[in-house]
């Protein structure tokens, strides 16, 4: 077997398309990789660039004293991983993650916390949305980006972290440990008038299994089949397309579900719905906002597109490409490559667009609709003014009916 071809069977065995899946932000860390390549090891990396790259690039003046320069060339999806970045991937695909639990973004001099995963070592120590970090373990970190911060926080391994975040006008101490947290990517509760309520918060190896538990258990829970959904994918930042393309079909009689385009013959895929609606038609509404990206766009996208639901919220984020693991050397380390852009079912690409929805809600209503307070019990709902935001719903149903 020569090297090209040995190359290719292992990309054939090895390479699982994923939508990225970004705990820590939608920013884009930095693709330049720190290391030195072996020889065997440039060859691979601009064979696969020249085959798989979504577009074509111009390869032959790049060695190793400009390699740099190529990773800062590629889209910002597409880098080398190595080993500990990549089995980052594969725990998050199958719902496990290393770290603190947090979701992030900058803020501008500052990284500033966005959501807390459940039980997870940031939710348990206290840390709260909109707190901005200061200080990891003395450092300063005012005015560091997402991949400084990151790397600080992964250079503690498992040893005991100390924060200071910023809350209002007070500095708080915060002690915790990174550890290995199980992601819960569904969650769910029966509304009023056998209404359900999935918030979907990733989309790992088992979002498909969570979503059709959850909604068999609101049905036990209403006895009887559910007259309504609202599917909530505010902040989700997408995951697996597998785990996309398998949830949508959850909802779908027939329809295409999304197409991928790309340069190689494999890249190029339709996917299609097969007969059987979890719900038999019952009527759905779909929240979006601008932090909903990848898989959680696909989905939007392929039941609004068949108009299987009204999709209601704020435009999403626009992450229209898809990501494929190719390894490298003894496959302990490999290149996340952006192989394909995806088109929704009615051909359109949504990258740096996004998904429009079909009903706008303003941000600050939107904020209202809390999801841990719907989670938690009607109560909360109330508290948090969000019945006068569901007052809105029937009417939203109603449109769903008369597409």
């Amino acid at each position: 077997m020569n090297r090209q071809t040995r190359f290719y069977a292992l990309a054939a065995r090895y390479v699982a398309l994923l939508g990225i899946l970004l705990l820590l932000s939608f920013s884009a860390l930095s693709q330049t990789p720190a290391k030195k390549f072996s020889a065997q090891e440039m060859d691979e990396i601009l064979y696969h660039i020249h085959t798989y790259y979504v577009e074509d690039l111009p390869l032959s003046r790049y060695n190793q004293s400009n390699l740099s320069s190529l990773f800062d060339n590629l889209d910002p999806y597409s880098k080398y991983l190595d080993s500990e970045e990549l089995e980052a991937i594969f725990s998050a695909a199958n719902g496990r993650y290393t770290g603190l639990g947090i979701e992030v973004e900058e803020q501008g001099n500052y990284v500033t916390i966005v959501d807390t995963l459940p039980n997870s070592p940031a939710e348990i120590a206290g840390i709260e949305r909109g707190d901005k970090l200061s200080l990891i373990n003395n450092i300063d970190v005012t005015g560091k980006t997402i991949a400084e911060v990151s790397a600080l926080l992964k250079a503690a391994n498992k040893n005991q972290l100390q924060l200071v975040v910023l809350r209002g006008s007070s500095a708080v101490n915060i002690a915790l440990k990174r550890q290995e947290i199980v992601l819960e990517s569904v969650a769910s509760k029966l509304l009023k008038d056998g209404t359900g309520f999935l918030s979907v918060n990733s989309f790992n190896h088992h979002t498909y299994h969570d979503v059709a538990r959850q909604i068999n258990y609101l049905q036990l829970q209403y006895g009887d089949a559910l007259k309504k959904l609202v599917i909530d994918l505010r902040d989700n930042p997408g995951g697996t397309l597998n785990s996309a393309v398998a949830i949508s079909d959850l909802f779908l009689d027939s329809g295409t579900i999304v197409t991928t385009k790309g340069r190689f013959f494999d890249a190029n895929q339709a996917y299609f719905a097969r007969q059987g609606d979890i719900l038999n038609g019952a009527p759905i509404v779909v929240l979006i906002n601008n932090n909903s990206a990848s898989a959680a766009e696909i989905l939007a996208a392929a039941l609004k597109d068949n108009k299987r639901a009204l999709v209601v919220g704020l435009r999403s984020y626009g992450k229209g490409s898809v990501q494929s693991l190719i390894p490298i050397g003894n496959g302990t380390t490999a290149l996340k490559l952006t192989t394909a852009r995806y088109y929704t079912p009615t051909g359109t690409s949504i990258e740096g667009t996004g998904v429009e929805p079909d009903v706008y809600f303003t941000k600050q209503a939107l904020s209202l609709l809390d999801k841990s307070a719907i989670i938690t019990g009607e109560e909360s709902i109330k508290k948090n003014g969000i019945e006068q935001l569901a007052s809105h719903w029937p009417k939203a149903f109603a449109l769903v009916q008369s597409q």
